[in-house]
């Protein structure tokens, strides 16, 4: 057969194929085909969600099962040997592989990502593909593996349970480098991944290929809450069976390999309840923190001492918001990350849910509230005479009606959307969150009175409320449905199945904002769970537009202690970020203080002692709606600050110069649900702007008139027209009125369904007999796509 009339996949398979096992590799073990390493990103539409294109590899080559070496990129013989590499030179960075091929039958081009000279690219003969020790050493080079023993480390595989999991491709870049950065001496290790894309399964793979390597004996983990304890002994690290314990007891078991503990079990206010210090300082070899931005990322922190207790191990710290501030620096400690995968890169990849945000400005937000003359609190007290605004509310004043009109219009979008969508509502403290519980019961009466545990405040200091926490995040639980509180869901809590979150707190903390956010990231398709909502009570999601919501963290902590002190700045009160103690609700102090002694001031003469002011509690208060609109973002999750109309133009002319050329790709293009894929992946927004447009028109008139200034036509208007030309008198009876139906199914759903041959499966095409026997009336199959062909084109012809 020649040559270039074969297909990639025959390419694959005659040619390429062969030549790697020639070669020596292994086609079981040591290479994989059409290998898919995204899910595809999630667009969602109005409530309707669509799954973009997987990024997928013709092959990659692996040493050893958990360490990919090589890509290759097919084409067709039509292309020429190099046509895909491009390509795989952006796949390789995104999978940190250092061997790159492109090939098209022919011959291979081999771009090493290891050479700094003209030997970077060259061409090599199918039958002179490199060996897989060969490729393994020009890893080795790109990896700074430089001994047996870093080698025998690197190379330890991963732990399978036989279930089939694997790593995905960004867990696996994090567990290498990891380990391949231990493997070479280094001893302070940073991993950045968003919330919700495995860090605790990472590190699992961490220390079992550390553990059964036998490079560290002795580990412990490290956590700040209970349930994050709990999650990690039941989740994955219930493989290490009888070789783990938790640390409960102030007396210790030492025979045991891997340890779980809780700083606060751990640390103490003296010696006798510094429980660390019954092993010795060299005990552990390696120790993982997670979320290692909070209490330990201080230096002067009581926690930070455990750590330097065990300075001669290797510290992994593990976090999805690095600190870096004034006083603190997660980088000044463990380095540089080796790795960090971000929210917008789960998002693009479709492992992370993607969001919709519904900003609702209150009018006592926007213009502020000032008490009129006389104006009392509830306890019959004066207000004081001042303007009001968001960051008094809920903190220092609270409004009966301000907190109704949330809960009322919480209650409405659940009511649009889905009265069953499990929704945590982040109020400004535990008053709030309770606050927040009654207002929402008496809005959902009708669902209380079903279960009083529709709704529930879930805090620190509420005992009910905390057994509830683990049946609101089980997905098959489906009580409680609505949580309000303050600071103990911001972290820790992996609600798989949380559709909505409410912000109505002041978060001006990066750090906090993002674990909030990370509430709703996790995808559970078992569940309908694609995507979240954000109803924006306090403009929070203004950070969103902050470079440092996505970007890389900038280390701003003075280098040097002996710096000048004046100029740092405090960071805001609202800007900590607090320990919350499990069993009484308070914040913990971490930081060891100094004992301060006050001394009492007397009162002058006719003075009296002033109490700190308490919060103010008023009614009577006319709250309202002014706007509620949702937000867009860009492709790059970045909020569009021109019209949706002008965003969306610009897009489109920038794939499309002209009108004409616009033309000549939707006559030509095959499917036009090709042209819809296109457009989602660049950021276009179709259902939003058919709801701007107001009118049943299709995609065609929605372009030409958004991009290009073009009377719409509805899609009546269009089959109408086609109609009235009388088209379809070269057609015998029977074809007329199979596609008089068409163009009506048109009429009503558009062009993308009449394209589908699954259309003729539903009435009222079914009236006319089976798909056979609807092709056959106009003679092939062939023949009944060139019918279907000629009737868009009579539908799209321009006036």
């Amino acid at each position: 057969m020649e040559k270039k009339s074969l297909s990639e996949r025959d390419i694959c398979t005659k040619f390429i194929t062969p030549a790697l096992e020639k070669a020596g590799w292994n086609k079981l073990t040591q290479f994989l085909e059409e290998v898919s390493f995204t899910d595809g990103k999630i667009y969602v539409r109005g409530k309707m969600t669509a799954r973009g294109e997987r990024k997928r590899a013709d092959y990659i080559l692996y040493y050893k099962p958990n360490i990919p070496i090589a890509i290759i990129e097919a084409k067709d013989n039509k292309h020429s040997v190099r046509a895909g590499m491009q390509q795989a030179l952006n796949y390789a960075r995104i999978l940190d592989i250092p061997c790159v091929f492109s090939s098209n039958g022919d011959g291979f081009l081999f771009h090493d990502r290891t050479a700094t000279d003209a030997q970077i690219e060259e061409e090599l003969g199918l039958h002179n593909f490199p060996t897989p020790q060969q490729l393994w050493e020009k890893y080795k080079k790109y990896k700074g593996i430089t001994t047996p023993d870093a080698e025998k480390i690197a190379a330890q595989p991963y732990y399978a349970d036989g279930s089939g999991r694997n790593p995905r491709y960004y867990q696996q870049i994090a567990v290498n480098r990891t380990v391949e950065a231990i493997a070479n001496g280094q001893n302070r290790i940073l991993l950045v991944m968003a919330t919700g894309t495995g860090k605790t399964y990472t590190a699992f793979q961490i220390i079992h290929r550390l553990w059964k390597s036998g490079a560290k004996k002795r580990i412990l983990f490290l956590a700040d809450r209970n349930a994050l304890i709990d999650q990690t002994r039941r989740g994955d690290f219930k493989h290490f069976r009888d070789k783990m314990t938790v640390v409960k007891h102030r007396q210790i078991d030492k025979s045991y390999e891997i340890y779980l503990a809780l700083y606060q079990g751990l640390s103490g206010s003296d010696d006798a309840a510094n429980v660390y210090k019954q092993f010795s300082p060299d005990f552990f070899d390696l120790i993982v923190i997670d979320e290692c931005h909070r209490g330990s990322a201080n230096e002067d922190s009581a926690w930070r001492e455990i750590l330097s207790y065990f300075k001669n191990a290797t510290h992994v710290g593990l976090t999805a918001t690095p600190k870096e501030t004034e006083e603190t620096s997660n980088s000044e400690y463990f380095g540089e990350p080796v790795y960090t995968y971000t929210l917008k890169q789960g998002i693009d990849d479709g492992f992370l849910a993607p969001y919709q945000v519904v900003r609702v400005a209150l009018n006592v937000d926007a213009e502020g509230w000032r008490p009129e003359q006389g104006k009392t609190d509830k306890a019959g007290n004066l207000v004081e005479d001042r303007v009001y605004n968001r960051s008094d509310y809920d903190r220092k004043l609270a409004i009966d009606e301000r907190t109704d009109t949330v809960a009322q219009k919480v209650t409405e979008f659940l009511k649009g959307y889905d009265r069953f969508a499990k929704t945590i509502i982040f109020c400004v403290d535990i008053d709030h969150a309770e606050r927040m519980r009654s207002a929402m019961a008496r809005h959902n009466a009708d669902l209380v009175a079903e279960n009083y545990k529709y709704v529930m405040q879930i805090t620190g200091d509420n005992d009910e409320g905390k057994r509830e926490l683990d049946n609101f995040i089980a997905p098959e639980e489906r009580y409680p449905v609505v949580a309000t509180t303050s600071e103990l869901m911001t972290t820790g809590v992996d609600a798989q199945t949380c559709k909505v979150i409410v912000l109505d707190a002041n978060i001006n903390s990066m750090t906090k904002f993002k674990q909030i956010i990370g509430r709703g990231t996790r995808i559970n398709e078992e569940y309908g769970k694609r995507y979240f909502t954000i109803l924006d009570f306090r403009n929070a999601t203004d950070l969103f537009a902050d470079t440092a919501f996505d970007g890389d963290p900038i280390r701003i902590k003075p280098v040097s202690e002996e710096e000048d002190l004046s100029g740092i700045v405090e960071e805001d009160a609202n800007n900590t970020e607090p320990i919350i103690d499990e069993v009484s609700g308070e914040e913990i102090d971490l930081t060891p203080q100094a004992p301060v002694i006050r001394y009492p001031t007397l009162p002058s003469s006719g003075d009296t002692l002033q109490e700190p002011r308490q919060k103010v509690y008023v009614n009577g208060v006319d709250v309202s709606v002014l706007v509620s609109r949702e937000l867009y973002f860009d492709n790059q999750g970045k909020p569009i600050t021109t019209s949706l109309k002008d965003h969306t133009k610009g897009i489109i002319q920038g794939k499309f110069a002209s009108l004409d050329d616009f033309l000549n790709r939707w006559n030509s293009t095959e499917r036009k649900d090709a042209i819809v894929a296109e457009l989602l992946e660049q950021g276009v927004m179709v259902e939003a702007l058919y709801e701007a447009v107001d009118k049943e028109v299709d995609l065609f008139d929605l372009i030409c008139h958004v991009a290009y200034d073009q009377p719409p036509l509805s899609r009546k208007e269009r089959a109408n027209n086609v109609k009235k030309r009388n088209y379809f008198t070269k057609y015998g009876p029977q074809s007329r009125k199979v596609l008089e139906a068409l163009l009506d199914k048109y009429a009503d759903e558009g062009i993308t369904n009449i394209e589908s041959m699954d259309v003729l499966k539903v009435k009222p095409l079914t009236d006319f007999g089976s798909p056979v026997e609807i092709i056959k009336g106009f003679g092939t199959k062939s023949d009944y796509l060139k019918a279907i062909k000629e009737l868009e084109q009579e539908l799209y012809k321009l006036a």
